[in-house]
């Protein structure tokens, strides 16, 4: 049974192996088939061979457990960065070093339960400048000016409550987005693995608890600062210790995640403990971050005044479960105004009306970001919003395949105005951006969507041609499945399907829900 532990020992990851190249991975890997779209197929296969050039083995003496996928920002890996790199290499699981990736985290945990968001891919040792070498109390090391300022060691003021006792091992600049529960749920939707699930679920609570002890602040939400959101435009007003509506989000989406563990591993009453601090938090935020005229969910500065700038940070409410209905609508309809978030391509990082807001992308002040974009999707899909999330997923997709025509590559962030990169972004980047070109394509072109825990898949049929995909990897089986429109009946459908083991196939066409027991072998399965 899954308990709330004192201290346990981080999951070992696999043995370090020959890492898996494009060349002789390709005709292993999951295979889309999308003939409406043979350009987003040539997408997919790019944003592969960009991942391969990224996958890497322990370096000696560093400590790392498991080869990882690292985005190659710079000589550091990222916990922000690893937790969406693992998410589009869960289709591929076990071929490619996914989710193991995170294995390298959790054997850096300290005995707090602090992680560091960076550590250096050779040494293992954290970011040097997000240590807290002098053993202060909270601190930004680079302020919440971030990459614009100079390095201030700005502390945290903590009001309505008293300072942690003990110092942490780490800066704020070091303890952002919270988001490993999140990833590790994700792998378990499409791996449906319950023995990893058991092997994190120690080192995730511990890591909840200690950002609960250090970034709690009295009103009950949470601190973050530059790193968040690098130069967003609201970040000096969160200076001092203000309230992030992303970081308070998150850390009610790690609750409420670790709620759905517990009770996949049979712990009950962690389930409704973890459970109950999700509903606390949520009606914080909603009480204080919500704001009811302008109909959306804003930081809050250390006086507790909400800040006056939308940023997409205000859709996080949605994936966290924090929103009401009324709420929820108001936020679809927010990424449905041309005047903020609705932009040629969808969802900026600052709403167009800002001051501030760049039309190039500068960054987080309007630019369009793979995380931010597959966090809007799953915040709509969580609340019905399926034909927006859609809608969202395959525009972000087309933009992202035009600009490969012209440059040739993938990129690390996107203008929203124009088809064009970022200015700035990193090319060659899979890193994240490659959640658009495999996992938008699979999930919402050709339409397959896992769900292991109940051994079910899910294939909504949105396409007049030919769709499928061959070596499509699903709770421990690989499955072939195409559908083809009737010759002269284009309102029929020809299905097959070829399993290694029996599931359950929900096929949706046009509205209508058709469920199939897919047995072991071949499958011929009609479709009206």
């Amino acid at each position: 049974m899954a308990t709330e532990p004192a201290h346990s020992p981080a999951p070992a990851g696999p043995a370090p192996a020959t890492l898996p190249r494009f060349a002789t991975l390709r005709d292993r890997l999951p295979a889309p088939i999308f003939s409406e779209r043979p350009d987003w197929v040539a997408l997919y296969w790019r944003a592969w061979e960009l991942a391969c050039r990224n996958f890497h083995l322990p370096a000696v003496g560093s400590g790392f457990v498991a080869p990882f996928i690292d985005a190659a920002f710079n000589q550091n890996i990222f916990l922000w960065d690893t937790c969406f790199l693992t998410m589009f290499c869960n289709v591929a699981h076990p071929l490619v070093p996914g989710i193991g990736s995170l294995d390298n985290f959790y054997a850096k945990q300290h005995p707090d339960g602090e992680i560091c968001r960076e550590i250096d891919r050779q040494t293992g040792r954290d970011f040097a400048p997000w240590v807290n070498r002098e053993g202060r109390p909270l601190f930004s090391r680079w302020g919440w000016g971030g990459l614009a300022g100079d390095l201030r060691d700005d502390p945290v003021d903590y009001r309505g409550r008293p300072a942690p006792a003990t110092a942490p091992r780490l800066t704020l600049d070091a303890l952002n987005h919270p988001l490993l529960a999140w990833a590790e749920w994700e792998s378990y939707r499409v791996t449906g693995d319950r023995d990893r699930l058991a092997r994190v679920y120690d080192p995730l609570v511990r890591y909840y608890r200690a950002l609960q002890h250090y970034l709690r602040q009295g009103n009950g939400l949470y601190v973050t600062d530059w790193a968040s959101m690098d130069n967003s435009p609201r970040n000096l007003r969160l200076r001092g210790g203000g309230c992030g509506v992303d970081s308070s989000s998150e850390m009610a989406l790690g609750a409420r995640t670790l709620a759905a563990m517990a009770g996949e591993l049979g712990d009950g009453g962690a389930a409704g403990r973890f459970g109950r601090e999700a509903d606390e938090l949520s009606r914080a935020i909603n009480a204080q971050l919500w704001d009811p005229v302008r109909r959306f969910y804003f930081d809050l500065t250390l006086e507790g005044q909400r800040i006056p700038i939308r940023t997409v940070a205000g859709f996080w409410p949605l994936l966290a479960g924090v929103a009401g209905p009324d709420q929820a609508q108001a936020l679809a309809e927010e990424l449905d105004n041309p005047a903020t978030f609705r932009r040629p391509h969808r969802v900026p990082t600052l709403a167009a009306n800002e001051p501030g807001y760049d039309p190039a992308g500068g960054y987080w002040c309007g630019a369009v970001w793979a995380p931010t974009t597959t966090m809007v999707i799953r915040g709509l899909e969580r609340y019905g919003f399926a034909g927006q999330a859609r809608d969202i997923a395959l525009n972000h997709l087309e933009f992202v395949g035009r600009v490969d025509e012209t440059t040739g590559t993938i990129w690390e962030n996107y203008a929203a105005e124009t088809a064009a990169p970022g200015r700035p972004a990193q090319p060659d980047f899979v890193g994240w951006s490659g959640l658009g070109p495999i996992c938008y394509l699979l999930e919402f072109a050709v339409g397959l969507q896992p769900d292991a825990a109940a051994n079910t898949l899910r294939w909504r049929l949105a396409t007049d041609s030919t769709v499928g995909c061959d070596r499509y990897r699903f709770n421990g089986q690989v499955l072939s499945l195409r559908a083809e429109p009737g010759a002269g009946r284009p309102e029929s459908w020809r299905v097959t399907v070829h399993a290694e083991r029996a599931c359950r196939l929900e096929l949706t066409r046009g509205g209508q829900t058709t469920a199939f027991a897919i047995a072991p072998g071949a499958n011929s399965l009609g479709l009206s």
